[in-house]
């Protein structure tokens, strides 16, 4: 796995609830994690740019980390946050100075010194001279002097960055300049398999895996270097029915999770082979279709259905006609805790990114729409449309702006029947096309028009 970004990689390490979520998110400039007043929120690794005065770097959040719980969740959070801790050059050790030291806060210090990273402490929550007198035992974990920071507020931020820039080591050789990566949004109900559809992509336990629904709540950014292209995985949170979904904190998830559809160009929609094509499957899907993304449907947990009794034939057909308006969208069958279908699964991923990207001329675009009318003429207000000219304005996803004489009044069905009369003459595999009618005028009408 490539290094998520440029610079030194920096891990924010600390129990629960101490404020690692809102110091990543003041320190990266944006809310990218999720924060809420409660233990337990992250849980997954996640990853974010810090740029300070020409200065970057790759800035990690942790969940709380208990070493000695053995509690199935907490332990896979722990996995985790030994994994960012191995990655990182230098670890941020976030205490809560209004709480003060803790016998946790000291066990997860003797595990930071075994691991023998520099690490610098972070006293959050200093909000004024009541915790700041609180500074001195952190002395005692052995790190050095600390660093007091209110993430809330934004005080002492600034000073914590100078700190970091001095004490964290730049990368031994300059990053080298590469082809954009193809972000990739993994998106679906709760419980379909995302997280292990990235594992398996990844080769590794990047983001936590349990049987429970819910389990990942952040959206996980993650790049992955695979035969020499880069993509980004954006692992989401399940989404439910609006009606089911009850908490702040699963409403935040899902919020993010569907503002994860704007920064990618391929959305990866997982659906469960065991279960079918459910109505929430096709409200998922929908996102994915008005958000304009490149789409791949993938069928997980195909090595549960039962052998030799549903054909993959009988699947896709089903899908699309659960699915008919993702009918451009390939369909990928994969078995993630098996790594079974990832060369098919990256294949459609390449091809559905390629062709959301693909510019066609103008000359090519005109002549196949124009025999799309011939093919099937209509009459709009008692004249017949006549196409002008058609061009390709933008891409991701395809859109083509058609100047007719008649731009009202044009029915939906005749304009998904010039969409599909696009596919049929260039393909353009996986992507929504759009279609902007503009008023224009034939040559023989302006002249007309001239004599009068």
């Amino acid at each position: 796995m490539a290094r998520p970004g440029a610079g030194p990689v920096i891990a924010l390490v600390g129990r629960p609830n101490v404020g690692k979520s809102t110091l990543f998110n003041r320190l990266v400039g944006r809310r990218q994690a999720l924060v809420r007043d409660v233990p337990g929120v992250t849980r997954d690794r996640l990853y974010g740019q810090v740029t300070f005065e020409r200065w970057q770097a790759t800035l990690i959040d942790t969940g709380g980390f208990d070493p000695s719980s053995v509690e199935p969740l907490i332990e896979g959070v722990r996995r985790q946050v030994v994994a960012a801790v191995e990655e990182a050059d230098l670890v941020v050790f976030v205490v809560d100075a209004r709480e003060g030291l803790t016998a946790l806060d000291e066990e997860i210090a003797q595990s930071l010194r075994r691991a023998g990273r520099p690490v610098i402490v972070a006293a959050n929550k200093v909000e004024g001279p009541a915790q700041a007198g609180a500074l001195a035992e952190l002395w005692r974990l052995g790190f050095g002097e600390p660093v007091a920071v209110s993430a809330e507020h934004g005080r002492g931020a600034a000073e914590l960055l100078e700190t970091l820039r001095a004490r964290a080591a730049a990368p031994a050789a300059p990053p080298t300049r590469a082809a954009a990566p193809v972000h990739v949004a993994v998106i679906g109900r709760p419980n379909v398999g995302k997280s292990s559809l990235v594992n398996a992509m990844l080769g590794a336990e990047r983001v936590l895996v349990h049987e429970a629904p819910g389990t990942t709540r952040d959206a996980v950014d993650t790049t992955l270097v695979r035969e020499g292209r880069t993509y980004v995985l954006v692992d989401t949170a399940g989404i439910r029915r609006k009606g089911r979904v009850q908490e702040p904190l699963e409403k935040l998830a899902v919020v993010m999770a569907l503002r994860s559809l704007e920064r990618c160009q391929v959305a990866l929609v997982v659906l469960d082979a065991s279960a079918g094509v459910t109505a929430q499957d096709a409200h998922i899907a929908g996102y994915a279709h008005e958000a304009g993304r490149a789409s791949v449907l993938v069928v997980n947990k195909w090595d549960l259905a039962p052998h030799g009794m549903v054909r993959r034939a009988e699947v896709v057909e089903q899908i699309r006609d659960r699915l008919p308006f993702l009918d451009y969208a390939p369909v990928c069958f994969t078995a993630a805790v098996r790594g079974e279908g990832l060369h098919d699964l990256f294949t459609s991923v390449d091809q559905v990114a390629a062709e959301a990207r693909r510019r066609l001329p103008a000359a090519a675009v005109t002549e196949a729409l124009r025999a799309a009318l011939h093919r099937r003429p209509i009459s709009i207000h008692g004249a017949p449309l006549t196409l002008v000219s058609a061009s390709q304005v933008s891409v991701g996803p395809p859109t083509f702006a058609l100047r007719v004489n008649r731009p009202d009044g044009i029915h939906f069905s005749y304009e998904r029947y010039l969409v599909k009369s696009l596919r049929r003459a260039f393909g353009l595999l996986g992507s929504p096309l759009r279609l902007s009618f503009r008023k224009g005028t034939t040559p023989r009408a302006r002249a007309r028009g001239m004599r009068r």
